[in-house]
């Protein structure tokens, strides 16, 4: 989500005029030891599977909001950690970025130092990461919701998620109860737009099929300079005051597409007295930010982890991918996760249009229009 597939992000220079700059790539953060040190969750060393393969030492360069994100980074490492846990020849380890200024160092050191394969989490790093690449020819390197920007060495692992939030539009649009639903994004960018894109895509074809208006407050996708954004990432108070003042114009159900800033929605309707309730995106709301599970309806999900452990299985077998991975509805690359607390409270009608809507789509019987769609 939180990439963007052609935008300017963080110029490099030169790799030893960096070696001092930016988070250090501490050896801690890995594999073994992340579960004892509070930096993640880890697949220690006693879990793995049998090794198989070749040794491969994977190298992820985390965006900003922590490995604990609840959200982007966060089942990006753990795609890291599964591959490692189904084989213990796959090594791996992260460093988180603080800023956009720390995503070329990050990248650089860790080219340094003997990667094999560095993976970048975001598309906002696009720019350093095609420069880096091309200073280290021999180190493959992948990124998040990004294409390979025609780099020999750079494998892209991009996701329709247009297609997950439409089907939770549709779903949005068929429980609200107030005709006012609403999506707010971290920044303007593709991999944000994209899911507000077709989260209003989705409300418009319910509001065509049944004959009603309910209205999407934060976005149209006609209007892509417009919009609701936090500016942030992280902010989750800033992520609470845009919702509460969604709910005061109507809205009962908010679909925030911010990482962790989205957990501030979870706040608001925490505090909404039973007023609001949400979707939530990227990964599943009630595995990843359990303590608000009784407010989401259903989440917008992209298989990160999976594209993730996909690429370093077929690393580690000896051939490293090349060109793009996209992943949609038709290969579950993006979907929408059960339904939780909601189950009983989702139409069995409304569950059956959803089911209908997801065939179409795959079938290509409707046409989702985001701009922001890999190509």
């Amino acid at each position: 989500m939180r990439s963007v597939m052609k935008i300017a992000a963080v110029s490099a220079v030169a790799a030893m005029a960096l070696a001092g700059c930016g988070s250090k790539p501490a050896n801690d953060n890995t594999a073994s030891n992340a579960a004892s040190n509070g930096t993640g969750s880890g697949a220690g060393a006693g879990t793995s599977a049998a090794a198989t393969g070749n040794k491969l030492s994977a190298c992820m360069v985390l965006d900003t909001g922590g490995v604990d994100d609840k959200s982007f980074n966060e089942n990006s490492w753990a795609g890291m950690q599964a591959a490692n846990k189904e084989n213990s020849n796959i090594s791996i380890k992260y460093v988180p970025s603080n800023s956009g200024s720390d995503y070329t160092p990050n990248l650089t050191k860790y080219a340094q130092s003997g990667c094999d394969t560095v993976i970048a989490v975001g598309g906002l790093m696009g720019d350093a990461l095609k420069k880096v690449a091309k200073q280290f020819p021999k180190t493959h390197f992948a990124e998040i919701d990004n294409g390979n920007q025609d780099a020999a060495n750079i494998y892209g692992i991009e996701f329709n998620t247009a297609q997950g939030a439409f089907l939770a539009g549709y779903l949005a649009a068929g429980m609200t109860k107030t005709g006012t639903v609403g999506t707010w994004g971290g920044l303007a960018i593709p991999p944000v737009t994209i899911y507000m894109d077709g989260y209003w895509e989705g409300v418009q074809y319910y509001n065509k099929a049944k004959g009603k208006n309910v209205k999407v407050l934060g976005w149209n996708e006609k209007n892509q300079k417009g919009g609701t954004f936090s500016g942030s990432f992280t902010d989750q108070n800033k992520g609470k005051s845009i919702t509460q003042a969604m709910v005061s114009q109507g809205a009962d159900i908010v679909f925030p597409v911010a990482g962790a800033s989205g957990l501030g929605a979870g706040a608001a309707a925490a505090a909404s007295g039973g007023k609001l309730n949400l979707i939530w995106v990227d990964t599943d709301g009630c595995e990843s930010a359990a303590n608000y599970c009784k407010y989401f309806i259903s989440s917008a999900t992209k298989n990160l982890s999976g594209g993730v452990q996909a690429y370093l299985k077929k690393a580690a077998g000896g051939t490293f991918p090349t060109g793009n991975y996209v992943g949609t509805l038709k290969n579950n690359g993006v979907g929408i996760a059960p339904y939780h607390d909601f189950d009983s409270k989702v139409p069995a009608a409304l569950k059956k249009e959803i089911t209908q809507v997801k065939a179409d789509i795959v079938s290509g019987k409707i046409k989702i229009t985001s701009p922001s769609q890999p190509k």
